[in-house]
């Protein structure tokens, strides 16, 4: 399901028009972004949890060239679904 699709199905469920459903999503997605910028977690009780993950410096190869680099710390977004998300999911 890609945004557009997801965003019908969200307008027929809710009874809104397209267009207000987009700038919803929009703004969901914004919140979750900004609020995992400043390292907050955004949790969604029986949906699941959004949050950063810090991931350490290693040493990685270019596959091209075979040359060794060095490939620096950063902080990476990850999402962990709560049980009852699981659960639908798996029947």
């Amino acid at each position: 399901m890609n945004k557009l699709e997801l965003v019908t199905s969200m307008a027929e469920k809710s009874g809104l028009t397209k267009k207000d459903v987009e700038v919803v999503l929009k703004s969901f997605i914004e919140s979750v972004e900004e609020a995992l910028a400043r390292g907050e977690k955004v949790q969604l009780v029986g949906f699941g949890t959004f949050e950063t993950r810090e991931r350490a410096a290693r040493k990685g190869r270019n596959p091209r060239t075979k040359e060794e680099i060095d490939i620096p710390a950063s902080k990476a977004p990850v999402f962990k679904a709560g049980k009852e998300f699981k659960d639908i999911v798996n029947k």
